[in-house]
């Protein structure tokens, strides 16, 4: 499957005054795909032909991401992309699903288990998560290391950084998060820089990347939703990331009661493109321990 194959399988949703692009294949269990940042639901696209054999998958594109709409406005938090998340589950008519998120995608997925942790304890009704496999993500903003590139979108100077990210930073950037011997390739790396400038996206990267203050904002919120929840939760982490490698995963293993870790050594922070055989294989077996208690 190429990128255009990607876009053409796709459909589309309305969102308030803008248009959300999201796949939507397969029969069963539903599981949903939450993709991180820079990227696009085209992360999981080595996942898919086997995912879609045993679940109906659902991935969009968030506001600001892949082939979305990418408005200059203020509509990037967190609350905001992970209400986009049920309008879509909502209008699919999908009840309960199984989550499986990376980078940005994990913090969607905090405040979407936050979201379901209040309403079980309110007796609302809404969807119901049955699971959640987390990959690299900054699920404790402590241990989280910022790029410089993050750090000067961050900063009062943002909006003139993100006009300045040329091909040739951002390729450089990106090929660096992967592990030692799983870079990406020249088309994998095009297919990306293609999604992040489509719809004119690298400039709304200053206000996306506010992210990171969110979780610090809501760490308590988010973190203790995972502390106590009872649906079962797995992370499977790339060690070799930058970013998110050895020292989230101790982290998780210190604050979430019987860690559920799988560490993937010498591979970095998008294992679902670097080693999505031994992700699949982490994945399927997590819901079918989650299968067996039932």
């Amino acid at each position: 499957m190429d990128l255009n194959d990607w876009k053409n399988g796709g459909g589309y949703l309305k969102y308030g005054s803008h248009t959300v692009f999201y796949r939507d294949d397969g029969q069963g269990d539903v599981l949903i795909c939450i993709h991180g940042f820079p990227t696009a639901s085209w992360d999981w696209h080595k996942l898919w032909p086997d995912l879609i054999t045993r679940f109906r998958v659902v991935a969009p594109d968030m506001l600001g991401f892949g082939f979305s709409d990418k408005p200059n406005e203020d509509v990037y938090s967190i609350d905001y992309q992970a209400t986009l998340h049920e309008t879509l589950l909502r209008c699919l008519e999908i009840k309960q699903a199984y989550i499986l998120a990376q980078d940005y995608g994990d913090t969607i997925t905090q405040e979407l288990l936050a979201r379901y942790e209040d309403r079980k304890k309110n007796n609302l009704p809404g969807f119901e998560i049955k699971g959640i496999c987390f990959l690299n993500g900054g699920l404790f903003p402590e241990k989280h290391q910022p790029l410089m590139i993050q750090k000067l979108l961050m900063s009062p100077f943002g909006a003139i950084v993100s006009k300045l990210i040329s091909e040739s930073t951002f390729k450089r950037g990106f090929t660096a998060m992967f592990g030692p011997d799983t870079k990406p390739t020249e088309r994998e790396v095009d297919n990306y820089w293609k999604l992040l400038v489509y719809n004119n996206g690298i400039s709304a990267s200053h206000k996306i990347i506010r992210y990171l203050e969110e979780r610090k904002k809501f760490r308590t919120r988010w973190v203790g939703a995972m502390q106590t929840t009872k649906v079962p939760l797995r992370l499977v982490n790339g060690m070799f990331a930058p970013t998110t490698g050895t020292a989230m995963a101790e982290r998780y293993s210190e604050l979430i009661p019987n860690a559920d870790v799988v560490a993937l050594h010498n591979i970095g922070h998008y294992p679902q493109i670097e080693a999505h055989e031994r992700v699949l294989n982490a994945l399927l077996e997590f819901l079918e321990k989650i299968a067996d208690r039932q």
